[in-house]
């Protein structure tokens, strides 16, 4: 043994991991979830030029609607403008620096809380106090630097990458899938954030694959999802995804009579959606939630979760009772999740921790690796 041999990374133990064909892959290697060095690339590689889904646009429903986030360490927000248009931009002050604006929420324009210049919703500066005796400065020059955003079937997408392709045209393949639900007509009926103690990839590995359900979910949806009608086929580039058959003991979960798009199988299909890095959606023919995952350190992730429901349910009669019955829901199976992925993390920091193979239903864990490899140098 050479004693002087530089410790294997993680990037290369990633890919030496995902260099193996599917029959023969494992779990990824512990190192990817515990090494700030992969973080760190993780945050310059995939968080600072991937899409990153911010939420519904229906959360931003009147001008001056507005929420903020951090996306690979950079404060912005997402507003609708006084056009009606989605628009993200930096939400920090071009004078001393300050963060702007907080949580969510509607304003009539966007003031500094530290010194009160004053933005328009679209980012340019519309007033700064005691300011006329500085002859450099003219109002004019000032503008909320701008980023990319984009509307993709209901989903606000932002990039911090100006050389990103159109989020509409690297995930096309996702609308040639699901396009018979109408995504983009569901309503959000819920937005909440979270943050757990475990690495953002265990949550997001955690619901690509659905082995999991009969044994996590026991005591929920565990019942509903037999592991024998389960389909997972190879992903694509930028997604990966499988198939759920219910039965009728979740109503909600089913095409509402009305619904007059979807025949077949396809009126009782829970499609499960990836989409890289960080969104991960279940879509039924009633209702669909989804999380946004961004890092916050190695051991903990910051959650955006939300959920609503398809438009037949929306303007049911009992659309009320079905919202309850559906929050009820998904706040118990979030109790069951946060538990599984927090003992993951906890297990995968242990010494004794080695990443076992994977069953063949979890082929999107493999997608998903692959995917993180060819991304980090």
């Amino acid at each position: 043994m050479n004693v002087h041999s530089k410790p294997t990374s993680a990037a290369a133990e990633l890919k030496a991991n995902a260099s193996l064909p599917f029959e023969q892959a494992r779990a990824m290697p512990k190192s990817v979830y515990t090494s700030e060095e992969f973080l760190a690339q993780e945050i310059e590689h995939v968080f600072a030029k991937d899409w990153f889904c911010a939420g519904r646009a229906s959360s931003l429903k009147q001008p001056g609607d507005y929420i903020t986030l951090e996306l690979a360490g950079q404060p912005i927000m997402v507003l609708r403008d006084a056009d009606g248009g989605l628009r993200a931009q930096s939400n920090v002050c071009l004078h001393r620096m300050s963060t702007l604006l907080e949580g969510a929420g509607n304003t009539r324009s966007i003031v500094c809380p530290y010194h009160a210049w004053t933005y328009n919703l679209d980012g340019s500066l519309r007033g700064a106090p005691a300011m006329t005796l500085n002859e450099g400065f003219k109002k004019q020059g000032y503008c909320l630097p701008q980023v990319r955003c984009e509307e993709w079937l209901g989903w606000i997408m932002v990039s911090l990458n100006p050389d990103a392709k159109p989020a509409t045209e690297g995930l096309s393949e996702v609308e040639d899938l699901v396009g018979q639900y109408g995504m983009e007509n569901y309503t959000e009926t819920f937005h909440e954030t979270h943050v757990w103690d475990t690495n953002w990839k265990v949550l997001a590995e955690n619901f690509m694959e659905s082995y999991h359900l009969p044994v996590c979910h026991a005591g929920t949806i565990g019942g509903l999802s037999k592991l024998e009608e389960m389909d997972c086929p190879p992903g694509k580039e930028a997604f990966n995804y499988h198939f759920i058959l219910k039965d009728d003991n979740l109503k909600i979960a089913l095409a509402h009579p009305t619904n007059k798009r979807l025949e077949g199988n396809w009126r009782r299909t829970t499609t499960l959606l990836a989409i890289y890095p960080s969104l991960l959606i279940t879509l039924t023919p009633g209702y669909f939630w989804y999380l946004s995952l961004h890092p916050k350190g190695t051991g903990q992730v910051s959650i955006i979760f939300g959920g609503g429901m398809s438009p037949e349910f929306v303007n049911d009669p009992e659309a009320q009772a079905h919202f309850g019955q559906l929050k009820e829901l998904l706040d118990d199976v979030n109790v069951e999740d946060r538990g599984c992925t927090e003992k993951v993390y906890k297990g995968l920091c242990s010494g004794f921790a080695s990443p076992g193979h994977l069953s063949h239903l979890e082929r999107p864990n493999y997608d998903f690796a692959q995917y993180l490899s060819a991304r980090i140098p």
